[in-house]
Order: C-alpha cells, then sequence, then structure tokens
C-alpha cells in the first residue's frame, strides 16, 4: 500500500487531477474533520481530511476527483457518476474501501 509522501504532495496530486478535468481550483486545505473525508465550495475551495494522508494513494485519488467533478457536478448524478468511471474506472470499489473507514 502506496502512502502519501506528504502534504506537498496530495497537493500537487489535487492540481493534477484539477488540470485533467479542467477545473479551477483557488485553494486547497488539508485538516482535521471530524465527519467527512473532504468538501469543496462553489468558488473552488477545497478541503480535505488530514488522514487521508495516511491511507493508500488510490483513496485519495478517488476524493479528490470526487470532490473536483463537484465543481462542474453538484450532484451523484448519471454524469457525475460517468466522469468518475472516466477519470478512475471501477471507482465504486474505492468508494466502497472508504466507507468501510469510520471518518
Amino acid at each position: 500500500m502506496e502512502q502519501w509522501e506528504d502534504k506537498t504532495e496530495f497537493k500537487n496530486r489535487v492540481q493534477h487531477f484539477a488540470d485533467k478535468i479542467k477545473v479551477n481550483v483557488k485553494g486547497v486545505y488539508i485538516r482535521p474533520m471530524k465527519n467527512k473525508w473532504a468538501s469543496c465550495s462553489s468558488h473552488g475551495i477545497l478541503s480535505f481530511n488530514d488522514e487521508l494522508l495516511s491511507m493508500e494513494k488510490k483513496l485519495g485519488d478517488y476524493v479528490m476527483v470526487h470532490e473536483l467533478l463537484h465543481l462542474n457536478v453538484p450532484n451523484h448524478g448519471k454524469l457525475w457518476k460517468s466522469l468518475m468511471t472516466a477519470y478512475l474506472g471501477d471507482y465504486e470499489k474505492l468508494e466502497l474501501k472508504l466507507k468501510r473507514i469510520n471518518v
């Protein structure tokens, strides 16, 4: 299981996906969060749970893409699911794995 080296590597990966998805990210924060893995504002500010840094990178990728897509698609409908598949393939396995971990 490959983990993140540090916050900088994590933030660089967020920017990588933002460029791929073609969304403008104005800020990326990694901080303690009690009830969720991440959040985003309509202004392009993303916050990620600092516990993601100690998890495997694929789970971090899932959370990143999930939030970045919400900058253009506000719900979890067909379009969002199609885009998740386009960027991550079988994302549902990662989603299930993350749900098994308590926030």
